[in-house]
């Protein structure tokens, strides 16, 4: 049960991140500076806002849960993010930062046209607004449980509090945000994870309370199920623009790679931490709600400061992942459609305030959105945000990164057209057992490559 120390120590943390994301206005002069840092961001920015943003409600209470309920297979989720930074920064770093874009889609509009570039930019939008409705609905969750407010008022403090995370600094406000999360989540989870470590008995205490199937496999859940798991945190991390975006802010190419591969190495450790919370939970405390499995640990075995400290640091791990993707958002629907085709002639002062403008549009449609779909399952925007995302980018950015001599440009139009669109009907009139991204990066990769094939076959 909350205490009011609880509340004095939640509500000093809020106030310091928020201070966090206020400060991030003073280095920010132009709509360049806001979207990607001038390209002047040092590696610790960077890995504020990659790691900042991988490390969300899914890397903490999310694994916790999933530990609960299955063991050491839950470390996928942060082991998946961690290797995806890693790839992103040693094979798309390069690439990416010398084409001096703003965003993903704009990069795919170098080669396969601004058709495509919209298409894809509209696509992978929808896409990080049903995870930004995720985050928020997680959120909710946490706010109702810990203090039993109505799910409204949860939802538009969650909103609120993204929307000063992020609107005063962009990119930088995410860095510093980011950064000042990672610190807090790794003294809290250290702390919880060690006496979880301890209170369990240590490694004999563990395995006298779990076999070592499948509570100790990273494939307890089956090695497909798992795998999928890894790969589709893949897929995420290399078709979401506030990770590309991250890139791309970078001071230089090795800034860039740099600031990527620490992000990969620091996630991971962040996932062990909640697993051992889950089985010690698990272990004691067998008829409690998974997803409580962290929360209830905090309440009940730290001191009032402490768990103050850390509850907060949880819903910041939530709030700070959606301020990250909201910025993703923002930045997209001010490149690649406002400023390309509504304004072509804006000043720098008209794109930065579009910016700001599309940072308080998008978090109030979140806020309507998840006011019309409280209980809806969280898992499920999940999914159809993974679907539209990696059936928007993946394929045709590697394509045009690796491949670029051999796609045919008018195939990719139709990848980032057809790719999402198979992953909705999946979504909807497909089997449920396989994820609707599976069926959109099918048909993505088909389409580019047998399109492309078969088009330059023709014309030779």
């Amino acid at each position: 049960m909350l205490t009011s120390t609880h509340l004095i120590f939640i509500i000093l943390t809020l106030l310091l991140v928020t201070m966090a994301g206020i400060y991030s206005m003073k280095l920010v002069q132009s709509s360049s500076d806001f979207a990607i840092g001038g390209r002047t961001v040092g590696t610790s920015i960077l890995v504020g806002t990659i790691a900042g943003t991988l490390i969300g409600g899914a890397s903490t209470i999310g694994t916790a849960q999933l530990a609960f309920q299955y063991g050491m297979s839950a470390w996928w989720f942060t082991l998946g993010a961690g290797i995806s930074s890693i790839i992103l920064g040693l094979f798309l770093a390069k690439p990416l930062r010398e084409s001096g874009v703003t965003t993903g889609p704009e990069f795919l509009g170098l080669v396969y046209g601004s058709q495509t570039q919209v298409l894809a930019s509209i696509s992978s939008s929808v896409g990080i607004f049903l995870n930004i409705v995720g985050q928020v609905l997680s959120a909710v969750a946490l706010l109702t449980s810990m203090f039993g407010i109505n799910p409204f008022l949860a939802a538009l403090i969650a909103v609120v509090l993204i929307i000063s995370y992020v609107i005063f600094g962009g990119v930088w406000g995410t860095g510093y945000v980011g950064l000042l999360k990672l610190t807090l989540i790794y003294v809290s989870l250290s702390i919880t994870g060690i006496l979880a470590y301890f209170l369990g008995g240590g490694i004999t205490g563990f395995k006298a309370s779990f076999p070592v199937f499948p509570w100790f496999s990273l494939f307890g859940r089956g090695a497909s199920t798992d795998l999928a798991t890894g790969f589709s945190l893949l897929v995420g991390v290399i078709s979401t623009q506030t990770y590309l975006q991250a890139i791309l802010s970078g001071r230089n190419i090795h800034i860039s790679r740099k600031g990527a591969i620490i992000s990969g190495l620091i996630v991971p450790p962040v996932g062990i931490a909640s697993i051992l919370v889950g089985l010690y939970m698990r272990a004691n405390f067998p008829h409690i709600n998974a997803k409580e499995a962290l929360p209830l640990f905090v309440l009940n075995f730290l001191p009032d400061w402490l768990g103050g400290i850390i509850l907060a640091t949880l819903l910041i791990s939530i709030i700070g992942t959606g301020a990250g993707l909201v910025l993703g958002v923002s930045t997209m629907l001010t490149h690649d459609i406002y400023k390309r085709f509504i304004y072509p002639t804006a000043t720098d002062r008209n794109v930065l305030t579009f910016s700001k403008l599309a940072i308080i549009i998008v978090s109030a449609f979140t806020l309507i959105f998840v006011s019309n779909n409280i209980n809806s399952v969280i898992l499920k925007w999940s999914i159809l945000s993974m679907g539209l995302r990696g059936a928007s980018i993946f394929f045709p950015l590697l394509y045009a990164i690796f491949f670029r001599d051999f796609v045919e440009p008018s195939t990719g139009m139709l990848a980032v057209t057809l790719g999402p669109l198979s992953s909705i009907l999946w979504a909807f009139f497909g089997s449920q057992n396989i994820d609707p991204l599976y069926p959109g990066l099918l048909i993505s990769f088909l389409i580019l490559t047998f399109g492309s094939y078969f088009k330059k076959t023709l014309l030779s």
